[in-house]
């Protein structure tokens, strides 16, 4: 949990008794590999911080997944456009690993959102890196390589290869499994 007062204290200070009303409605929750957060259809109901371990959002194709997103520790991760509206979502997301999350539900966040001082700027914050995750995951395809997706994701989670499988990776940066063989062959 110190993890995420450290996450928000980058920007904000938070007063002891705010941090104390934030923290009393996170809840700890572990998800085992490949157990879903939430799955397509159903409304989230939760924002989560990561404290251990990663997941990935996808859309289930009848041949393939779509995986279109990675979050991992240190981050926030939600179905956000669904949390937002309180509509279902068309996605799923997955736990790739043993995963320890930090939630709290929607109705808890809007209380710390009308009881604290500090509430309406840690969900901003929260909701500004989901956005920035997001952008910076739209501008890379219009922009870059699939080479050179592979090698920002890479350097940005260098351990990656131990916990997600590379078809993952491969339809995340928007190819084959084949053509991202022919990639890692090429730059190694």
């Amino acid at each position: 949990m110190k993890q995420i007062r450290t996450y928000f204290e980058k920007s904000v200070t938070m007063s002891d008794q705010d941090w104390e009303l934030f923290s009393s409605k996170l809840e700890r929750h572990k998800f085992s590999r490949k157990q879903h957060l939430i799955t397509a259809g159903k409304t989230e109901n939760y924002l989560a911080f990561i404290e251990k371990g990663s997941v990935r959002f996808y859309i289930p194709g009848e041949e393939d997944d779509f995986t279109f997103s990675f979050s991992f520790a240190g981050e926030f991760v939600s179905a956000y456009d669904s949390f937002l509206t309180r509509k279902p979502c068309s996605y799923h997301i997955q736990a790739l690993e043993e995963s320890v999350l930090w939630r709290i539900s929607y109705q808890d966040l809007n209380t710390v959102y009308e009881k604290t001082a500090i509430g309406n700027k840690i969900g901003r914050l929260a909701s500004e890196g989901l956005y920035l995750d997001n952008f910076k995951r739209e501008i890379s395809l219009l922009t870059q390589t699939a080479e050179e997706r592979y090698l920002a994701l890479f350097s940005e989670q260098p351990d990656i290869l131990k916990y997600i499988p590379l078809k993952y990776i491969a339809s995340y940066i928007g190819i084959t499994p084949q053509a991202l063989s022919r990639i890692r062959r090429r730059i190694s």
